[in-house]
């Protein structure tokens, strides 16, 4: 078989599984486990697949910059922080996550809602100077600027002398087993800090970022209480998390 076709082949059975498991294709194939690994390493270098241990998963397509992100899925996301939005109760400390998704629940909080959002993402806090009952605290530091996020030793400072009552996070990717991962070792660390500062934890996951995966680990999927997924999500897909004690919100 012509490394062209090996490739395609992988391709094909991550598009049909969602999973590679390298020992299993190189039995099937009749090839060494060395020529497959190197298939998928070369296939990673691509960004066509993330590599894991023993073989690889989905690579999550929510890796491009902020402004690339905004293409990906927009009726998702507005779904999805709309239900978010609706979570939020008067008088809670809310931190809320940079990225496309999360601008899209702040655009969605109901006027009436008075409550505080702390956010360390600039486009957040300007979408949130319109709310008339919003109080927001900006968390700045060093500016991140393909997720347009502040980052950095003054923002962990600031971060960590803050309690809230729930964290909107945003991820790349969601699997039951690789975790919540993110395409950035920093970025990563910083959201680990604000879900440990969280009462509770909220994913927002459209459908592209559920069975995917990044380079970076942000913590296993047990350290999210709620996912909030599109309605049309097939049940299948999110019964492995609903089975690991997360509660699904449909959006």
């Amino acid at each position: 078989m012509l490394t062209q076709e090996r490739k395609a082949y992988l391709l094909d059975v991550l598009q049909r599984e969602k999973r590679v498991v390298a020992k299993t294709v190189s039995r099937k194939l009749g090839l060494s486990e060395d020529t497959i690994r190197r298939d998928l390493r070369e296939l990673a270098a691509e960004g066509l697949l993330q590599r894991v241990h023993g073989g690889a998963l989905p690579a999550s397509p929510a890796m491009g910059d902020f402004t690339q992100r905004t293409q990906v899925a927009p009726d998702s996301k507005a779904a999805i922080g709309r239900r978010a939005a609706l979570m939020v109760r008067s008088g809670q400390v809310v931190f809320l996550d940079g990225g496309t998704t999360a601008v899209q629940v702040a655009r969605h909080l109901p006027a009436d809602l008075r409550a505080t959002v702390v956010t360390h993402s600039p486009s957040v806090a300007v979408e949130l100077a319109k709310h008339p009952c919003v109080a927001v605290e900006i968390i700045g530091g060093r500016l991140f600027k393909h997720s347009v996020v502040a980052m950095g030793a003054s923002a962990t400072t600031a971060i960590t002398g803050i309690r809230a009552d729930m964290f909107f996070l945003g991820v790349t990717g969601v699997h039951p087993e690789a975790g919540l991962t993110t395409g950035d070792a920093e970025e990563a660390a910083l959201k680990r800090l604000l879900i440990s500062q969280a009462a509770e934890t909220i994913v927002l996951a459209s459908q592209e970022k559920l069975g995917a995966a990044s380079p970076f680990l942000v913590a296993p999927i047990q350290a999210a209480d709620t996912l909030v997924v599109e309605s049309d999500v097939p049940d299948a897909v999110v019964e492995p998390y609903r089975r690991l004690g997360l509660t699904i919100v449909t959006a």
